[in-house]
């Protein structure tokens, strides 16, 4: 590990440690935008970022509000220094919506202000048991008006189209007029990325009866968002004017006017609903957030947030992992669980973006970052999501297809960075050359199918996948005389992106053999267990037995690179030959490279950006040896500087699988408080989703050593120092195993489902359901 990565955990803490909540003290404008993406809300269709409901009068660069939908875009065509051909046209990027939060308090005519007046009394707590943000405090206006303000909101992840906010508020040393202003405003912007900032069109606004809407057009892409709100006032006595609703520009507003008494608390419960025109017909867009926030508002806060409650109650029943001994740890654990839950689109349409939907950085694009590191932790907790991000591959085939063709490639190609399906990068040397993308996309449907046994999924949709990558692969790669004749692909970038271009990557070769290995099996399968379902298959995509011929030649031959003097595998055919440098001689200031030296320079050196042979030796684990995982991990680890967010985590589990268990603890906790604790210095961006799901990675693959191998579950926990125990649950094959370990030893309990065997260590261990095992930690 760097030691100007180390030195960053000695800090002191953002937020007190609490089990469930992270609570602001005291507002400050330095920490506002940082702020907003810790206190982001989201339900997998829409985020929030934690911006206050009053307009904010602190400087613009200390905030970024936003309103997001996932998978709703822009596009703008792409601008290159030099063109070339087939280079992707357009970009897409993630839209900032119409805000629907927006609440102005008046007392007489003296606006309530943070940043005006004083302020007591404060804290603003996000609770991730129940999933919401609230924010208490006592305002005293200039004047020497006093109210108690208490805020809360949700987004309600039983009912996605929906948002809610209590805004209550109670006048404490006066009677007098107090007014209220909520409104609904069209006129925002993007902040990042777009040459056009305001991508939207105001096509449709009004007002009616506490009712405001408006429609969006979104420019270029032609997508329609219709936003509705409904508010509801209301008090225990004291009369409550309505005043006529407003229309200023792009914003539609709703006044009320209270002769509020002393004492009388008064309470705004403002309903939103969102609907956009891929999911319904234009036509029907504008009645359908109306007929919905309607029912919302009808129904209730009550309702709707028991509902949105015993949601996260499931969630935290399956997902959860208790530490116990160290605070900090266990309130990193459960944000990051909370943030990912948030982010994931859960209609197989919609995938989870780089950052969520807490901020516009990546312009919420998806990775590769799905299938490696968010997927298995769905898997192990709530299978039933990480089949949904699959399909969402099955639903962007098409486009995969057309991206191969632009590459003068079978089969199916799929984009590093999309939204809609398509290529969104024009960095090809980042992005493009990244072609390791199909073979980690089959990987996890292999991984999904062995943990689950879902069959259907297979033979239905996932088999199409791993047909159409394997074509992409036995296309991609050729037979080279002086490697042997062995099946070699040259002109690509693995997992460490500061080696593009270069020929053999060892992961790209060895997951390429892996997804070539996984189409012939599937075809196997399929010709015994659904031959109609694999005649369809054949007829539909024209599969030719040649075909299969060439994917089991080119796995059979594939080049896998490996150095014996060394007793390492190359990263790749040149790596070696690369100039040597002394990582931790570079200053601190330099890092990240990517954003300080010119990529020539990097790409020259033996520097690695992230995880790459390492990350292999993890996904392929039954295929190396403890002491070759150690060499390759002793040479590499030097060479390494983590400038990726995904990095660290891997780096933790190898480290705990072949004993070095103080670096698998800082590589730990490297992963684990990065957003709270802003080691970056740019959670205001928004949340690293990759990285929070690593943090999963580290402890159930690290520390307990869990592995999927062949379709058989495989454990080998250690206890870190500085814990005095760790409890989690993992789901595999319609099974609940629970698993506690502690200073005594470790126990295995059956929670759900059939007769289960599984392996501690090299011992073979089978539980009933209800049955513990209990082994003292060796």
């Amino acid at each position: 590990m760097r030691k100007y990565h180390l030195k960053k955990f000695y800090q002191n803490p953002l937020y007190k440690y609490e089990p469930w909540t992270i609570t602001e003290k005291e507002f400050k404008i330095e920490n506002n935008h940082h702020n907003e993406t810790i206190f982001a809300l989201g339900n997998g269709y829409m985020g929030l970022r934690g911006t206050l409901e009053e307009d904010y009068s602190g400087p613009e660069q200390t905030t970024t509000p936003g309103t997001y939908i996932n998978g709703v875009y822009t596009e703008e065509k792409i601008i290159y220094g030099e063109e070339a051909p087939d280079l992707p046209e357009f970009y897409q990027t993630m839209v900032n919506l119409a805000d629907w939060t927006g609440i102005n308090l008046y007392l007489g005519d003296e606006k309530f202000d943070m940043l005006q007046g004083k302020v007591s009394g404060y804290k603003r707590v996000l609770d991730m048991k129940e999933g919401t943000l609230t924010r208490e405090l006592t305002w005293e206006s200039p004047q020497g008006r006093k109210v108690k303000l208490t805020i809360k909101r949700f987004l309600s992840l039983a009912s996605p189209h929906i948002g809610v906010i209590k805004y209550s508020f109670t006048p404490v040393n006066f009677d007098g007029t107090i007014t209220v202003e909520s409104s609904l405003k069209g006129d925002v912007q993007n902040y990042h990325t777009l040459r056009n900032k305001k991508p939207l069109q105001v096509i449709d606004k009004a007002f009616s009866d506490g009712m405001l809407y408006l429609v969006h057009k979104i420019k270029n892409s032609g997508i329609e968002v219709a936003t509705a709100v409904k508010n509801v006032i209301s008090a225990g006595s004291g009369e409550i004017e309505t005043t006529n609703s407003l229309i200023e520009g792009d914003k539609v507003i709703k006044l009320y006017k209270i002769e509020a008494s002393q004492g009388q608390e008064y309470t705004l419960e403002k309903y939103a609903c969102l609907y956009h025109s891929l999911e319904i017909d234009k036509e029907d867009i504008v009645d359908k957030v109306i007929t919905e926030v309607s029912k919302a508002a009808e129904k209730g806060w009550d309702y709707l947030f028991e509902n949105h409650c015993q949601f996260l109650q499931n969630y935290w029943d399956d997902v959860d992992i208790k530490i116990y001994g160290d605070d900090a740890l266990q309130q990193a654990l459960r944000f990051n669980a909370f943030h990912l839950i948030q982010s994931t689109g859960r209609d197989g349409k919609t995938n989870i973006a780089a950052k969520g939907l807490t901020g516009e950085y990546y312009e919420g694009h998806y990775f590769w970052d799905t299938e490696t590191y968010i997927l298995p932790f769905y898997l192990y907790s709530k299978p039933e999501i990480s089949k949904d991000l699959l399909m969402f591959r099955y639903y962007t085939l098409d486009e995969a297809r057309e991206n191969a063709r632009r590459m003068r490639l079978d089969g199916a190609l799929y984009p590093w960075r999309t939204i809609n399906g398509k290529e969104a990068s024009g960095f090809f040397m980042g992005s493009t050359v990244q072609y390791h993308i199909d073979a980690d996309i089959a990987y996890a449907i292999n991984l999904y199918v062995t943990a689950t046994r879902d069959y259907d999924f297979l033979f239905n949709y996932g088999a199409e996948i791993l047909f159409e990558t394997a074509r992409m692969w036995a296309s991609r790669g050729s037979y080279i005389e002086l490697k042997g004749n062995r099946f070699c692909i040259n002109e690509v970038c693995g997992p460490d992106e500061y080696k593009p271009g270069v020929n053999n990557n060892c992961y790209t070769n060895y997951m390429a053999k892996l997804n070539l290995e996984l189409a012939l099996e599937a075809y196997r399968l399929m010709e015994k267990k659904a031959p109609d379902n694999l005649k369809k298959l054949v007829e539909k995509i024209n599969l030719q037995d040649s075909e299969l011929e060439a994917w089991k030649r080119a796995a059979d031959n594939m080049y896998l690179p490996y150095n014996e003097e060394l007793g390492i595998h190359p990263q790749d055919d040149s790596f070696l030959y690369k100039d040597p440098i002394d990582v931790d001689s570079i200053p601190e200031e330099d890092i990240p490279l990517v954003k300080n030296w010119h990529p020539l320079v990097i790409w020259r050196y033996q520097v690695i950006k992230q995880a790459d042979v390492i990350l292999l030796m993890l996904l392929l684990g039954d295929q190396f040896t403890t002491q070759q995982k150690k060499a390759n991990y002793d040479f590499y680890e030097p060479k390494t500087t983590h400038d990726s967010s995904l990095s660290p985590a891997i780096y933790s589990i190898i480290a705990s699988e072949i004993g070095y268990h103080d670096s698998a603890y800082n590589y730990f906790m490297q992963t684990a408080r990065l957003d709270l604790d802003d080691y970056n210095k740019n959670a205001y961006q928004g949340v690293h989703t990759a990285c929070m799901a690593g943090t999963w990675l580290a402890l159930v693959q690290g520390f307990a050593g869990m592995r999927n191998y062949n379709g058989e579950l495989h454990f080998s926990p250690c206890l870190p120092e500085k814990w005095d125990g760790y409890e989690f649950k993992v789901k595999f094959r319609g099974r609940q195993l629970k698993i506690t370990v502690n200073e005594e030893g470790v126990m295995y309990k059956l929670i759900k489902g059939e007769k289960l065997s599984f392996y501690h260590g090299d011992r073979k261990l089978e539980l009933n359901s209800g049955e513990e095992h209990n082994i003292e930690m060796g």
